[in-house]
């Protein structure tokens, strides 16, 4: 063989793996829970509790309560999180949590983290569980500085930035969230609502909330993403 057609085979093994590199991978593999782990504080006493996170057809659904979180077994860094989801009954609460870390760091409940938030309304929102994130015109967006901060209490939600990208209720929405170092920037249905910088964490695991309302997900895919996305 001679040293170009070597010099071949070595370019496809390298594009091979970054084109492996860059497969989505499906978090929810539509028949079982698997690779996520739940902490529920209802379920510390030891007593028989509802489950908070259950597969249904083909759906994962966070029953609302009790309230708790479902999170992933893995921790991840710079990738793109893609999640659909509809309120299939009353609408409330819920959120995805990303570069989460220590459990319940806030509240007794919520782990150390950044919420993209869900709740009707105000999907896009980021609020900050334990870690911090900037974003341009952080004042008219947060509030007076002097009431910033990360703890019970303090200014933690971060308003997005066009109110009006939800679907109709009942109807699926699509939340793209990508994770490039310290920086994150949402999407609903398409729209670039929310672009923050210099978070306070940059890796960690993923949850989902169960927050008070019942919330369905038919997808919840994540892409790492490499240099050449940047």
């Amino acid at each position: 063989m001679n040293r170009l057609s070597i010099l071949g085979l070595a370019l496809l093994s390298c594009s091979c793996t970054v084109t492996s590199l860059q497969a989505p991978l499906p978090l929810f593999d539509g028949v079982s829970l698997a690779g996520w782990h739940t902490d529920i504080p209802a379920a510390d006493t030891g007593g028989e509790i509802a489950p908070s996170f259950v597969v249904r057809d083909g759906l994962l659904v966070s029953m609302g309560t009790p309230q708790g979180h479902l999170i992933t077994d893995a921790a991840y860094a710079d990738y793109r999180l893609v999640v659909e989801y509809r309120w299939p009954g009353e609408p409330g609460n819920c959120g995805v949590l990303v570069h989460a870390s220590t459990p319940r760091r806030l509240y007794g409940m919520f782990p150390a983290s950044i919420e993209c938030q869900m709740h009707v309304g105000n999907a896009g929102d980021f609020w900050c569980i334990g870690e911090d994130i900037r974003v341009p015109d952080m004042e008219a967006r947060r509030g007076p500085p002097a009431k910033w901060g990360v703890e019970e209490g303090q200014a933690r939600r971060i308003k997005n930035l066009t109110d009006g990208s939800e679907s109709p209720l009942g109807e699926w929405n699509q939340m793209v969230i990508e994770c490039r170092g310290s920086t994150i920037d949402i999407w609903v249905n398409g729209d670039h609502v929310n672009h923050g910088t210099d978070c306070t964490a940059s890796r960690g695991q993923i949850a989902l909330q169960a927050e008070g309302a019942a919330c369905e997900f038919r997808k919840v895919e994540l892409t790492p993403l490499t240099p050449a996305d940047s």
